[in-house]
């Protein structure tokens, strides 16, 4: 028997980089994974479509996040796809960054990075508390960012997942008492579609990235996938509020 057999995990951001990563392990693991888009449903189901030619169940999911009502209108629907079952898998995962230093990031795309990055995950959990089932796992996917300043022109991003590393700690207290663990995993730099611009500029460019690395080389999304695996299963069931360091050893 599979570890996660006869569990239901929603992963946001789950058709691609490291939540398409993650949806296929936990589909691997046996759990039927309700694979999150906001605005890429070819990704998302390509996605579907890969956890199910290995084994295992999943179904797409459409909302956009960083929008009024956004954590309502995705449980209505995972409610309609689902037959109103709960989740006992939260994988909060998907989030946006930006390319703008300190000094170029407008109040506008300040607001959409907290929207998306903060708000989104806040209350999708507040929203889906009646549905997580008591000893259910909720996973955050924060930065590296968030504990070293690597890359300081990035303060922005760096403050959202501060912000989601304080949520986690918090909630993990709240939920306890009903056997729900909450934890937070930090990737370092991640070989995915969102960092390809710079990362595969150049071999140079891929060669300092690898560099931060203690373990000398670029993550992969399976790399955060397996960490996220080891929580969301009965293994992971004593660990709770706590920050894991996914970075390859790239903190100072």
């Amino acid at each position: 028997m599979r570890k996660l057999e006869g569990k239901t995990a929603l992963v946001t951001g789950g058709g691609r980089g490291i939540g398409r990563g993650i949806a296929e392990r936990l589909g691997r693991d046996g759990a039927r994974v309700a694979v999150h888009y906001g605005t890429n449903e070819t990704a998302a189901k390509e996605t579907v479509t890969t956890i199910a030619a290995a084994g295992g169940s999943a179904f797409a999911i459409g909302q956009e996040l960083g929008v009024p009502g956004d954590a309502n209108a995705l449980w209505d629907q995972y409610d309609r796809l689902t037959g109103g079952a709960g989740v006992d898998i939260l994988v909060n995962n998907a989030g946006i960054g930006t390319a703008q230093p300190f000094t170029s990031v407008s109040e506008v795309e300040y607001d959409q990075l907290f929207a998306v990055n903060v708000k989104a995950p806040f209350f999708l959990v507040r929203e889906g508390l009646g549905r997580v089932r008591d000893g259910g796992r909720i996973i955050n996917i924060s930065s590296g960012l968030a504990r070293a300043a690597v890359m300081p022109e990035l303060i922005a991003y760096a403050m959202t997942k501060g912000a989601l590393d304080v949520f986690t700690r918090d909630l993990a207290k709240l939920l306890g008492p009903r056997g729900i663990t909450v934890n937070v995993v930090a990737p370092g730099i991640v070989d995915t579609d969102m960092n390809a611009t710079w990362l595969r500029a150049s071999d140079e460019a891929w060669r300092q990235a690898a560099s931060h690395a203690a373990l000398g080389r670029v993550g992969r999304p399976d790399d955060i996938a397996d960490v996220v695996s080891f929580l969301a299963s009965e293994d992971g069931r004593w660990v709770t509020g706590a920050w894991l360091d996914a970075t390859g050893g790239s903190l100072p």
